[in-house]
């Protein structure tokens, strides 16, 4: 098979490394060789936070330039648009359409963009933006967001849902566990 990209991006505290872990784990567990790498912007006070995930029968590197990336899973609008040139030309970028209003914003140096998902149309880019807040405060938590997409996610793999759910099993703590697997799950059902 030939190396397949991912970059999963968010905000600091959003859970873009578990979800990093969760694809890394089921990957695995599919027999792929998979390289994954962590960029921490500043992730304590809201910053930028993104993951290269590769996988394939041999992946050389876990770095993704631009144009390369197969794959975009988004925790945010903003963080979207921002990673939105990694995105290879045919590629899907799958996005939560909150918004989380970065430090220029909240001091008032700046605006947070207008019709974000509606720019990333028009330049081209096969979008699947949902809003994930919902589903995961159906769940029993906001902090679920990032099961909520990978459910969403699951649903452009052809992997099946028991494997997922081991994954979440694996990697998330077991005071947590019935949260996720329901975020997982609505987050599966949404409709494309």
């Amino acid at each position: 098979m030939e190396t397949k990209s991912m970059m999963i991006v968010g905000v600091g505290g959003q859970g873009t490394l578990l979800a990093s872990k969760l694809l890394g784990t089921i990957l695995l567990a599919r027999d792929f060789d998979v390289k994954v790498s962590e960029v921490h912007g500043m992730s304590q006070r809201g910053g930028s936070v993104v993951t290269f995930v590769r996988w394939g029968d041999r992946v050389r590197s876990p770095i993704i330039d631009r144009g390369e990336s197969d794959y975009i899973l988004s925790f945010e609008l903003l963080e979207a648009a921002r990673w939105a040139e990694y995105l290879r030309p045919g590629g899907l970028l799958i996005t939560n359409t909150q918004q989380i209003d970065p430090m220029p914003v909240v001091t008032g140096a700046a605006a947070y963009p207008e019709n974000l998902a509606e720019k990333l149309t028009a330049m081209g880019i096969r979008l699947d933006a949902f809003d994930a807040l919902a589903p995961a405060i159906s769940a029993g938590s906001a902090k679920a967001v990032n099961l909520v997409l990978l459910g969403r996610l699951s649903k452009y793999f052809d992997f099946p849902r028991d494997q997922w759910e081991s994954a979440i099993r694996e990697s998330v703590p077991e005071k947590f566990l019935d949260i996720n697997l329901r975020a997982f799950a609505l987050g599966a059902q949404e409709t494309r």
